[in-house]
């Protein structure tokens, strides 16, 4: 009998649940996609219903320690009430008929296990780093596919990279825990004019990483007078050099050995691409490195050993053919179209399946597509490429990109104008012939008819809206913005 473990991430944000059947991960989605309500911390009737078609769960682990972190909490004076201690994620999971043996995980752990038991590698040193969990805000572990992960270092709150940047992006006018990616984005615009006045305020020193104040609560209207664009540059810069510097000392400790690297801060893509130049043996950040992603870590922390990376394509199923020739003659006469079709990507990035896609090369395409995701006007477009063409329009130092976890910078700015940003750069996804089938068709059919190898890729949805999951949404996303979307 197929023994089903369940991993939930709930009750904080980006709620997720993975589910591990007979040592294969069969299933990840976000509670999101099925609520409708963005970063929704909470599971749904939905998703359940959806995790339940691979069987019931004999077990559920979930991803932190609710004890420990309740102890922080009452500790560093956080919002303590009596309604958190109401939610206790066994009486939480029988709201939903679930009601089976539960086993709590440290937080770090779980993001640990979800890079790790995912790795190609049978030997790393894992890196963990996010705003917070119950405790560690940074850790380092030897990983080890026979002993499994042993924690070797590790930060404590309240010094935290992430709560920094965070408390940055509040500053910069977004919405903390959720616009961190915007904050990236600005700081192309802007000047790090302001990188030594931040160290100054707020941090003693890189190694030990040591933090001056508590920015849990933000930091107000901290140089009241600066340009957001400017302040969005110079902890963008401030992070790129803690990452670095706390994944090189991490590497010092663990020599000749690849890294895997997870947690919330590991979304930061620019960040990511300078440690192609500094991980020597190797590099591993799985696409859903988050909060939500750490239910699969969960999940894996029950049985313990490696498993077989199936992709991301493993949410909400369209079972149709990938529509090509529907999507092509789309793309020649209206130059923006929709698809969503095969399974949901288990991350925060479409990966073709679930993705808003248009020309690269038209001068309004970039605008246009702003206009309809309702986005700001400087946000840049990823590009979606063949692999074997990487090299020849992105300088960029690796050779595969599956999941646009880096950046490059296109040597060809003026022809596609569409997928790049202000300094030039893309955020990258390279498609090759062993990733998803239908989109690597679409593109090598878009290259013949065209002598393009790449189309923009976005994720099919409105700013603030999570992503397109059914055929109803998609249905939806057709009649209220105008916007084919083919299955």
């Amino acid at each position: 009998m197929s023994k089903i473990i369940w991993g939930v991430s709930a009750l904080f944000h980006d709620a997720g649940l993975s589910v591990i059947a007979d040592d294969k991960l069969v299933f990840g989605a976000h509670s999101e996609r099925y609520s409708g309500k963005k970063h929704d911390k909470h599971l749904n009737k939905y998703i359940i219903q959806e995790a339940v078609k691979f069987g019931r769960p004999d077990h559920v682990v979930w991803f932190e320690n609710p004890w420990k972190k309740r102890v922080r909490q009452f500790l560093s004076t956080e919002m303590f009430h009596t309604k958190t201690w109401a939610t206790h994620p066994k009486k939480y999971l029988k709201q939903y008929d679930i009601d089976c043996p539960i086993t709590y995980v440290d937080h770090h752990y779980s993001h640990a296990c979800a890079g790790a038991y995912t790795s190609p590698y049978e030997n790393a040193v894992v890196v963990v780093i996010d705003a917070i969990g119950e405790l560690d805000t940074c850790s380092v572990w030897k990983y080890n596919k026979d002993a499994g992960l042993v924690k070797t270092d590790s930060i404590k709150y309240p010094t935290s990279m992430g709560l920094l940047y965070s408390a940055f992006t509040k500053r910069c006018g977004l919405r903390p825990m959720d616009e961190e990616y915007i904050t990236m984005g600005m700081a192309a615009w802007g000047k790090p004019m302001h990188v030594d006045k931040i160290k100054q305020d707020y941090i003693v020193s890189y190694n030990p990483f040591k933090m001056k104040k508590n920015v849990h609560k933000g930091i107000g209207d901290y140089l009241p007078h600066a340009d957001p664009m400017d302040l969005a540059a110079s902890i963008q810069v401030i992070a790129e050099e803690f990452i670095c510097d706390f994944i090189s000392n991490a590497i010092n400790r663990h020599p000749n050995l690849p890294v895997v690297y997870q947690g919330g801060v590991a979304l930061n893509c620019v960040a990511n691409s300078k440690l192609l130049d500094i991980c020597k043996h190797g590099l591993w950040i799985m696409p859903n490195p988050g909060d939500c992603g750490s239910s699969t870590g969960a999940a894996l922390s029950n049985i313990k050993k490696p498993i077989i990376w199936p992709g991301p394509y493993i949410g909400t199923d369209i079972a149709k053919p990938y529509p090509v020739d529907a999507i092509i003659t789309e793309l020649h006469t209206k130059k923006v179209v929709g698809v969503a079709n095969g399974r949901a990507e288990f991350g925060p990035r479409a990966l073709g399946h679930r993705s808003l896609l248009a020309d690269p090369r038209g001068p309004e395409i970039k605008d246009q597509v702003n206009s309809i995701k309702r986005r700001q006007k400087f946000r840049p477009f990823a590009p979606a490429i063949l692999e074997e063409h990487l090299h020849e329009y992105f300088e960029i130092n690796t050779d595969s990109s599956p999941y646009m976890q880096y950046v490059g910078i296109c040597k060809k700015p003026k022809e596609f104008p569409a997928i790049i940003h202000v300094d030039e750069s893309s955020r990258i996804q390279t498609v090759g012939k062993s990733d998803s089938p239908g989109f690597r068709k679409l593109l090598e059919t878009w290259y013949k008819a065209t002598g393009c190898p790449m189309l923009l890729n976005t994720s099919l949805n409105i700013r603030g809206e999570p992503m397109v999951n059914t055929r109803e949404d998609a249905d939806r996303f057709e009649t209220e913005y105008g916007i084919k979307v083919f299955s």
